[in-house]
């Protein structure tokens, strides 16, 4: 039996849609696309009276400033480039400071014709494609928020060699053959690195390096400790432990130096708010940020967005740097959750379901969405008894990915309403909840020949 489809108007006799056959328009004449390697940059474009043309540029950067006059000379509004790698980037801020519309496309999401491939093919090809619409534009940031997000991820880099370093440190106090490590729960603290620094100094008289910290607030007794500095300090693995200091302090200051970028930019983003923003107050721990964060990204998104369960300072930061604060780039929530890859994507094959899509994402948004979702295991609230009811009938993987879909959701809708997050409207309905139950057990009951009634 077969189905007519159709888009506009369902027919009585038919499950599907009906439509003319449209032919391709030219709708981006004034285009371009440019084949963007390392070395080269191949360009096809359209001049002003309709006729396309193919140049090479060198990727010097007064080479690529007199591709971007050429093309602002020919009257070119819109580019398409490929994103190879990191060489597009700079590229995209020279014709983008020219005024031209920027699409930067996934490889996958297109492939080349028919032919050898060529670097001036791909241009060609990604020209045609561009004038026709027929390009999916992958979503780039405003230059502040891509500011961001270089000065996030450089920190972040320098956070993971501070941790790194952290474990030298212990595997020297390990080759000395001194314990205090597994006594006190933070070396990183401020006892731990009291008792860091005296040892790297040449300090190795258990009393002397006890009498540097308050061991009243200690768990473990005065005995353990003293048992727990004496050590075999041998002069090779002092030097080496003070060395490994110098290079934690090291990683400490870069890491406050790039906070100090991240509150520049965040300032630059505040450019029209006079309001000032208040210091961070309290005790600062080791990986947290020293800038009061909460307050900047209320002042940003307009709403504080802290509310929400699982969303924190820190997760927001990542997910603004990626996607700015424009929500109207995506039409629907849907589409923002299909963007960070938290939707199903199911197979159809016959009419039916045979599975799903699979798919692999490095997008820092979506990892901080998915972190937050982690986080709710033990929440009280009602996105923490979701997260737990999903991870006991579905899994722990599946329950992480529908809970952060959720989440992205709820940041979605609250940026772009700029509402104030609301708890009771995702509460769950606990009478529907015990109707289903009721429901439920008396079809249980039936099939056993059963039959529940409620307690007088």
């Amino acid at each position: 039996m077969s189905k007519v489809i159709k888009n506009k108007k369902k027919k009585a006799s038919g499950n599907g849609s009906e439509k003319k056959l449209e032919r391709f328009g030219l709708i981006h004449p004034h285009s371009a696309g440019i084949d963007v390697g390392s070395m080269l940059m191949v360009v096809s474009y359209t001049d002003q009276q309709g006729t396309i043309h193919t140049r090479e540029f060198d990727s010097f950067t007064q080479s690529l400033y007199l591709l971007a006059e050429r093309l602002q000379q020919e009257g070119v509004e819109k580019v398409a480039m490929e994103a190879t790698g990191p060489y597009w980037q700079a590229l995209y801020s020279i014709l983008e400071s020219y005024g031209m519309e920027m699409v930067v496309v996934n490889p996958s999401h297109y492939r080349n014709v028919a032919a050898q491939k060529t670097d001036i093919n791909d241009a060609q090809w990604l020209h045609q494609l561009l004038a026709h619409g027929l390009l999916r534009e992958s979503h780039i940031a405003p230059e502040l928020n891509r500011e961001l997000r270089g000065y996030l991820h450089e920190r972040d880099i320098y956070k993971k060699q501070k941790s790194d370093t952290l474990n030298r440190i212990q595997k020297a106090l390990t080759q000395m053959n001194v314990k205090v490590q597994h006594l006190i729960s933070d070396i990183e603290g401020v006892a731990g690195m009291k008792l860091l620094r005296a040892i790297s100094s040449g300090k190795n008289d258990p009393e002397e390096l006890l009498r540097l910290i308050n061991i009243k607030i200690m768990k473990a007794s005065r005995e353990d400790l003293l048992s727990s500095l004496k050590g075999d300090y041998q002069q090779q693995y002092t030097n080496i432990l003070s060395k490994t200091l110098k290079t934690y302090d090291f990683l400490k200051e870069q890491m406050q130096a790039y906070e100090t970028y991240i509150e520049g930019t965040l300032v630059k983003m505040l450019a029209y708010d006079l309001t000032p923003i208040a210091k961070k107050k309290g005790l600062v721990r080791k990986n947290q940020y020293s800038i009061n964060l909460k307050d900047y990204l209320h002042a940003i998104f307009g709403i504080d967005l802290t509310e929400v369960e699982g969303l924190d300072e820190i997760g927001l930061l990542t997910i603004l740097a990626v996607t700015g604060t424009n929500m109207k780039k995506w039409p629907t929530a849907g589409h923002f959750t299909s963007w960070l890859n938290l939707s199903p994507r199911p197979k159809i094959s016959g009419g039916k379901i045979i599975g799903y899509e699979k798919r692999m994402t490095n997008n820092p948004a979506t990892q901080a969405f998915r972190l937050a979702a982690n986080s709710l295991w033990q929440s009280k609230g009602p996105m923490g008894q979701q997260y737990r009811k999903l991870a006991a009938t579905k899994g722990k993987a599946k329950a992480i990915k529908a809970v952060a879909r959720k989440l992205a959701v709820i940041f979605y809708n609250l940026v772009l309403k700029k509402e104030a997050y609301d708890p009771t409207r995702i509460q769950p309905d606990i009478e529907k909840q015990t109707a289903r139950k009721i429901a439920r057990l008396q079809k249980e009951a039936a099939k056993l020949g059963l039959t529940i009634q409620k307690a007088a």
